[in-house]
């Protein structure tokens, strides 16, 4: 890493076509919200949904952006207001595709190990599992949260500095087509699919259709590069057949099947970490993951997979896996204080579909809940389900009986299906919304119990997650402490 700026102005003029009114300032990174921008930002001002991006241009150059992205037919409203960096374009909108050819000059110039992930779940936690063992090993770039789409995608390549040894971006859709343009941006070395399932399923006909959305990943692949693979999904074959008609060289697979390349002979999940013996390309491995949960374990495999491929250090990889954190609202995990005794809380807010739900089930179904504690289950509707949304909320009761789960706790009128089809010794309580909800599950936890929150990000589940951890949470020594006096 060096303290050189992240782009010049005649780097950014080169790239964009655009013109430079203002005297330039360091560029140190890029924006598109004001809100976390930071000093020395490239502040786009592309248009959102709801708002245009030009209606806060003064106030990004107030908070030291390095310069504003503006359209050029805009420029003369910031006048004197600081540097700003005019583009053309009589596209929808001009300072997108001028972010666009930013990311596209910033993946040009880029010697990194390139590496592209999507799914229909895991395709975060997946990439920051890459990103974790990939840092210990060399200067690393990633997506940040979930930043996988039409803007995300192209501000993270902006963002990638020239010194960077690798390169981990996370690439989403909700529609057919979407992929194309973003893997042609982000021309991987190496593209994963981590799996399909029956997420945004309304807007497709079927699971083959899906399948084939996420097959896409493989259309901007760079000449020679390696398509990795979940053998164990119905859908192989039909992603083998995508990533052999791409540029990929070679195919690699992951998972217990026994043709897998990245082979898992054994999964051991405890409350806390998982432990996975398996085989990289016929080498023995065995290694630790410091993330309980028999999915993230099968995702493990895909990452190393991935490294593999990279040419990176399989054993230094697989050592850091023991020190990998879930993502927030992605399985962190939290001791509560309850009186004098101890429960978990499992905060899997951000996100839900119905093999995410599963998932999340099986590892509440391995914490142990001493003495009389409770295996408890809070959980929101899961959206973009089309017409079988119903019967996928229904069906999630099968889950809560496998699994152990004690109590159930729903918000939205999808979950009412599954709250309904559970037995009433299973039933906590039923609510329309998260917010209505709260105060029954805060009251509900004793001593002992185990409860996991989940649902779609917009049903705001992290609302219960916070009001439990407002109440329960504790300072470490303080629970310490308290333990010690407990009989």
């Amino acid at each position: 890493m060096t303290d050189a700026p992240l782009w010049t102005p005649a780097a950014l003029a080169a790239a964009t076509g655009g013109r430079l009114l203002g005297e330039a300032r360091p560029v140190t990174g890029a924006s598109i919200d004001t809100r976390s921008l930071q000093p020395g930002d490239l502040f786009f001002a592309i248009r959102g949904e709801a708002r245009d991006g030009h209606d806060f241009v003064r106030d990004a150059l107030a908070k030291g952006a390095g310069a504003a992205v503006v359209a050029e037919t805009r420029a003369e409203e910031f006048a004197g207001a600081g540097p700003v960096l005019a583009v053309p374009g009589q596209g929808e909108d001009p300072v997108l595709d001028a972010m666009r050819a930013l990311g596209r000059a910033a993946r040009a110039r880029s010697r990194a190990g390139i590496v592209a992930v999507t799914g229909s779940v895991g395709k975060t936690g997946t990439k920051e599992a890459l990103r974790h063992v990939l840092s210990a090993q060399g200067e690393t770039h990633a997506s940040i949260a979930s930043y996988n789409n039409h803007w995300g995608v192209p501000l993270t390549l902006a963002r990638m500095p020239e010194s960077a040894r690798y390169g981990v971006f996370e690439i989403g859709m909700n529609h057919a087509a979407e992929i194309v343009p973003l893997s042609a941006q982000v021309r991987p070395q190496v593209a994963l699919i981590t799996t399909v399932e029956p997420v945004h399923i309304e807007h497709f006909p079927s699971l083959s259709a899906i399948a084939d959305a996420k097959g896409e990943i493989f259309s901007g692949i760079e000449p020679g590069g390696v398509a990795v693979i979940n053998r164990d999904n119905p859908n192989y074959e039909r992603l083998l057949a995508h990533a052999r008609a791409s540029r990929a060289g070679r195919v690699v697979s992951f998972g217990e099947h026994a043709e897998a390349d990245v082979r898992a002979y054994r999964i051991l999940t405890r409350p806390d970490v998982s432990v996975v013996d398996a085989t990289v390309m016929g080498v023995p491995l065995a290694y630790q993951l410091g993330t309980p949960g028999r999915h993230v374990a099968m995702n493990s495999l895909g990452v190393l997979a991935v490294v593999h491929a990279l040419g990176a250090d399989l054993a230094r990889a697989a050592l850091s896996l023991a020190g990998l954190k879930p993502p927030v609202g992605r399985g962190e995990r939290t001791a509560l204080l309850i009186g004098e005794g101890e429960a978990y809380l499992v905060d899997e807010s951000y996100n839900a579909n119905p093999a995410s739900m599963r998932a999340a089930m099986a590892t509440l179904a391995g914490i142990d809940t001493p003495g009389k504690g409770r295996r408890i289950a809070v959980l929101g509707d899961m959206l973009e389900l089309g017409a079988a949304a119903e019967a996928h909320h229904r069906e999630l009761a099968e889950a809560v009986k496998a699994n152990g789960i004690d109590l159930v706790f729903t918000a939205g009128g999808m979950m009412r299906h599954l709250f309904e089809a559970l037995p009433v010794a299973r039933r906590g309580l039923h609510a329309p919304t998260s917010a209505e909800l709260t105060d029954a599950v805060v009251a509900a936890l004793r001593p002992g119990d185990a409860v996991m929150v989940k649902g779609s990000n917009s049903i705001r589940m992290g609302r219960i997650v916070e009001a439990v951890k407002a109440r329960y949470a504790v300072d470490p020594t303080l629970r310490a402490a308290a333990m010690q006096r407990a009989p």
